[in-house]
C-alpha cells in the first residue's frame, strides 16, 4: 500500500519528534514534490527542527519524493476549490498511485472522497499502530496531546473519539 502525505501529518509528527509513527510503517511512503518543497525546502530555510527530521527521512529513502505532473484535473481542482496546489497534488498523486492520501483537513478529505481517493489522517495512523500492537495506548495519547500542544487542530468531538478508541485498545 502507498501512502501519499500532505504537509500537516509530517509537520506535526516532526515537531514532536515522532516521525517513527510513519517511518516504521511497512508501506511505500510518498510526498509530492510540491509538499516536500513546502515542508522541507521552506522549513530548512528557517532552520525548523521538523523540516530537518523530515529531510532525514527523505535522505535515507524512508519517504520518497515524487513529482506530480499538472493536468486538466489538477487545474480544475485548483481553480474550483480552496485547496492549495500542494493539497491537490496529494489527492491526485494518491489516485495515480492507487494509494491513500494522508491529510487532516476536512475539506481536502471531502474533495478526495469525491474524486474516489481513499483518505486517512494523522490520528488514524497513530491509532492503527496501537491497534496492531506496535504502540501502547499511553504512548499514542502522548503523541496526540503533543501534536495538540504544538498547534495541530483537532475538534473536541474527534479528540473524544480518539480517547474512546484508545480506551478500547487498552489492555484489561
Amino acid at each position: 500500500m502507498t501512502l501519499v502525505f500532505d504537509a500537516t501529518p509530517l509537520n506535526y509528527l516532526g515537531k514532536i519528534d515522532r516521525l517513527d509513527v510513519v517511518a516504521d510503517l511497512d508501506r511505500n511512503l510518498v510526498v509530492p514534490g510540491r509538499v516536500y518543497k513546502e515542508v522541507v525546502g521552506e522549513g530548512m530555510k528557517h532552520d525548523y527542527a521538523d523540516a530537518k527530521r523530515i529531510n532525514a527521512l527523505g535522505r535515507d529513502g524512508t519517504i520518497k519524493q515524487q513529482a506530480f505532473e499538472k493536468n486538466d484535473q489538477f487545474e480544475q481542482l485548483v481553480q474550483s476549490t480552496p485547496l492549495s496546489p500542494a493539497d491537490v497534488a496529494v489527492i491526485l498523486l494518491a489516485d495515480e498511485l492507487e494509494g491513500t492520501a494522508v491529510l487532516d483537513e476536512d475539506y481536502g478529505r471531502t474533495v478526495a472522497e469525491t474524486e474516489g481517493v481513499e483518505t486517512r489522517g494523522t490520528a488514524y495512523l497513530v491509532l492503527s499502530r496501537v491497534k496492531d500492537g506496535e504502540m501502547e495506548p499511553e504512548d499514542a495519547r502522548e503523541i496526540i496531546d503533543g501534536m495538540l500542544d504544538a498547534g495541530w487542530y483537532c475538534s473536541t468531538d474527534l479528540y473524544s473519539k480518539i480517547l474512546r478508541k484508545l480506551e478500547e485498545f487498552a489492555p484489561e
